[in-house]
């Protein structure tokens, strides 16, 4: 007998349903300092930035396996990530969210939140706290 389901690939959610997946695969992995970054008109490498940190190198390792696994199963296929056997950085690319978990100490040196936070340049010349770009702006 031939079955008439067929085995399809599922599709990645959305950006907020796949924020919301991502943010309670964290938080149940007990990670710390959780921060969401809108990146919304500062970059096109995805719609938000999310920002923890783990206890230890094998917390940073174990959340970054934990939350690959279910973006795996919620249709995103094998993401690519990097630093996840060293656990001082995980980097974790889902496409529309873009996942980084550090050591404290790490996370320290590197101020992405900083770097991306709401003081950061738009890609249209605009200030992120509000105003047009400035004339002759490129």
């Amino acid at each position: 007998m031939i079955s008439a389901h067929k085995n399809k690939e599922k599709t990645p959610p959305p950006a907020a349903e796949l924020l919301d997946l991502i943010l309670h695969t964290l938080d149940a992995d007990k990670a710390e300092e959780m921060v969401v970054i809108d990146l919304a008109g500062k970059t096109s490498i995805g719609d938000f930035m999310v920002i923890a940190s783990g206890t230890s190198t094998r917390h940073v390792g174990s959340m970054a396996g934990d939350l690959m696994e279910k973006l795996k199963y919620a249709g995103c296929g094998n993401v690519p990530a990097e630093g996840v056997s060293q656990g001082d950085w995980a980097l974790i690319d889902s496409g529309d969210v873009i996942v980084h978990l550090f050591r404290p100490e790490i996370r320290n040196i590197y101020k992405l939140e900083k770097i991306w936070g709401d003081q950061a340049p738009r890609e249209d010349g605009a200030s992120a706290i509000g105003g047009a770009p400035k004339a002759g702006a490129a």
